[in-house]
């Protein structure tokens, strides 16, 4: 098993429709307004980004996001992502009743020396910080969907 690779799945009922919740999830330099954890993101091109992020543990992690995949259509965000980490993530999202159910997923190796020292005996640990971070991002999407 390679300890510095992680698979992530999340799913996020959401209390709006498909097309207000990808409008929001497109404006990445939007994330810090509401997703504590993502404290800067900052545009380097039409398509790419630097992003750091930092959830409950005192350390961050920055990366350069590059957009993959932007489809209104199906609903799907994609980004590679280079750096402290390196892989892609993405959004699907589909209509779920009134709402729209979120889905992230992310495969990624983690790069930064620290955590790759700690890549053992932290991988629980680095994994809760991961589902807090998660958590309070669904909560952020939900209170900024309802105030727009």
């Amino acid at each position: 098993m390679d300890w510095c690779h992680y698979r992530f799945r999340s799913l996020w009922a959401l209390p709006a429709k498909p097309a207000a919740v990808y409008d929001a999830l497109e404006r990445a330099e939007d994330y810090p307004r509401w997703w504590p954890q993502v404290r800067e993101v900052r545009r380097l091109d039409d398509t790419s980004g630097l992003i750091t992020i930092r959830a409950t543990l005192p350390y961050d992690l920055v990366f350069t996001a590059r957009e993959v995949r932007r489809d209104r259509e199906a609903g799907v965000l994609e980004i590679a992502m280079e750096g402290d980490l390196e892989g892609w993530a993405r959004w699907t999202l589909t209509a779920d009743g009134e709402g729209t159910l979120a889905r992230y997923d992310q495969v990624t190796e983690v790069n930064k020396p620290l955590l790759r020292r700690f890549a053992v005996p932290g991988r629980p640990v680095f994994l809760a910080n991961h589902r807090l971070m998660m958590r309070a991002g669904r909560r952020g999407l939900v209170a900024y969907l309802e105030a727009v």
